[in-house]
């Protein structure tokens, strides 16, 4: 009798060990308990690109960090970096993507990309340039870089682009310290006027302001010998 009171135990173990097992079989099925497959690189990239293609920058540039982050040996982590600097860049976070650009520079310096690179670059400080009236610090980091870009390739597509920029960036120094040099004038400030007016014949004679620019000069030494007179 003991024994026939304990197979229905025994039945009942097993019952519940079956249901167990058929649970977990079951969450295994549905994808629950299992670790998430993560993209492969080319995965990332692919879907990176797609994003950046749309327009949408900000899915694109966390996509290219996953590619940089998760496969850094990976063949593609070379182009991930770039198209992440074009993806800030392309976000207007252009000191960020001055940053992307010059860090890629710096680790690949023989990638075939690097003019277009420093291309970049400059533009990243072109498209922060302030008007005549404020500091041109943009300006002048903008010409640096498109200069230097002419000096290591001199027959590059984009140094031909970047000659254009470099035109601009001119003119507006140019028309800057113009302006700078007028102000001082009206404001009595001769010799201060004088040195801006003489920085900007020396520096920037075909930006055309030559000849405004000399006859400004003329004043300011009238004004200063005048003073000398007086005195």
């Amino acid at each position: 009798m003991r024994y026939s009171h304990s197979l229905p135990k025994r039945l009942k173990a097993i019952v519940i060990l079956f249901f167990l097992l058929s649970c977990m079989s079951g969450c295994s099925y549905f994808g629950f308990g299992k670790k998430d497959r993560q993209d492969s690189p080319e995965e990332l990239m692919n879907k990176g690109i797609n994003e950046f293609r749309k327009g949408d920058y900000k899915e694109a540039v966390e996509l290219f960090q996953k590619v940089k982050d998760r496969y850094p040996y990976s063949k593609l982590a070379v182009h991930a970096e770039l198209k992440l600097a074009d993806s800030l860049f392309k976000r207007k976070e252009f000191e960020e993507a001055a940053e992307a650009y010059t860090e890629f520079e710096r680790l690949h310096p023989r990638n075939e990309a690097i003019p277009y690179v420093i291309y970049q670059q400059g533009m990243c400080h072109f498209l922060r340039m302030n008007n005549i009236e404020r500091d041109q610090t943009s300006t002048k980091n903008a010409m640096k870089e498109f200069e230097r870009l002419q000096r290591k390739f001199p027959d590059d597509p984009f140094s031909r682009m970047a000659e254009t920029r470099i035109r601009k960036c001119i003119s507006n120094l140019a028309e800057h310290e113009f302006y700078v040099g007028r102000f001082y004038y009206k404001s009595g400030h001769y010799v201060a006027a004088l040195k801006r007016f003489e920085y900007l014949i020396n520096h920037y004679p075909d930006a055309g302001q030559y000849e405004k620019t000399l006859v400004y000069i003329a004043k300011c030494k009238e004004k200063l010998a005048q003073q000398e007179t007086d005195h």
